[in-house]
């Protein structure tokens, strides 16, 4: 695995200026100013001025020199870079400015009551997955409507390798480029809050090597965390099928996270119903 997969003050720099480059002065409320600029986004003078620090300091932090900034100097930052709500919570975990329970491990097993939860939500697709996205209980609509869990070895139960590298998974996402992007930012957000997680980093340290797209995708630097969207899978048994998902947190261990589905449309509960029947 690369460097800037793991090191957090690296990839703090690298993140800022990243944002910084991204931002038009315009957006920023900057004035139109007479010479004209010889890279994107804003200067460095521009970001300090606006985040009310020095020039130096915003230096030494993209050039990850040790600096560690206060909860208010990210605040003071995130505002500056117009940043939004899931990559201001990013660059809080970067710099382990924000509450957190990354020193727990991952949980490995779905509480009795969830795994409940999970079996009663039928005849919705759901699943219990933990930080990492290991998957740790399911029904039998969503054993349906992707794979029989229980024939995959335990090691490969995780929805982010079956998204990425299962052959049959993989390949049935109609948008699979928005499905590659999608799951890179949670990847990312995951990792930011759970830095010191082998098992994570080394996931990703996998797909960084063993998935197309993925390291360029990654370098990128996208933070989007979604609780709630849509999937169209092209079934090899039920043909297209649009699902619309949330996912909720619950809050008696946020380590662990609740997925439910629902057909989008009328020919997709059509589907389900004979997939599921």
């Amino acid at each position: 695995m690369t460097t800037r997969t793991v090191d957090a003050t690296q990839e703090l720099a690298a993140f800022l200026r990243a944002r910084r480059e991204r931002l038009d002065p315009a957006a920023a409320g900057l004035p139109a100013r007479g010479r004209s600029r010889r890279t994107p986004g804003l200067r460095r003078e521009e970001v300090a001025e606006l985040a009310g620090v020095s020039v130096d300091y915003v230096v030494r932090l993209e050039q990850a020199r040790g600096l560690r900034p206060s909860a208010d100097v990210l605040e003071a930052l995130a505002r500056a870079l117009r940043l939004a709500p899931a990559e201001r919570a990013y660059l809080f975990d970067l710099a382990q400015r924000r509450p957190r329970s990354a020193g727990r491990p991952a949980t490995t097993t779905a509480a009795p009551p969830l795994a409940r939860l999970v079996a009663d939500l039928s005849p919705l697709p759901a699943m219990l997955m933990n930080h990492r996205f290991d998957i740790l209980a399911w029904n039998h609509e969503m054993a349906r409507l992707l794979l029989d869990f229980d024939t995959l070895p335990p090691a490969r139960r995780n929805a982010m390798w079956l998204c990425l590298r299962h052959p049959e998974i993989r390949e049935s996402y109609v948008d699979r480029e928005r499905v590659l992007r999608e799951g890179i930012t949670h990847l990312r957000a995951a990792w930011a809050a759970h830095p010191a997680d082998p098992a994570l980093t080394g996931l990703i340290a996998e797909f960084m090597t063993q998935v197309d797209g993925f390291a360029r995708l990654w370098a990128e630097r996208d933070i989007e965390v979604n609780g709630s969207g849509r999937k169209v899978i092209r079934h090899p048994g039920a043909g297209v099928i649009a699902v619309r998902f949330e996912v909720l947190m619950p809050l008696q261990d946020t380590d662990q996270r609740l997925m439910i589905g629902r057909a989008d449309d009328d020919a997709s509960r059509a589907a389900l119903d004979r997939l599921c029947a």
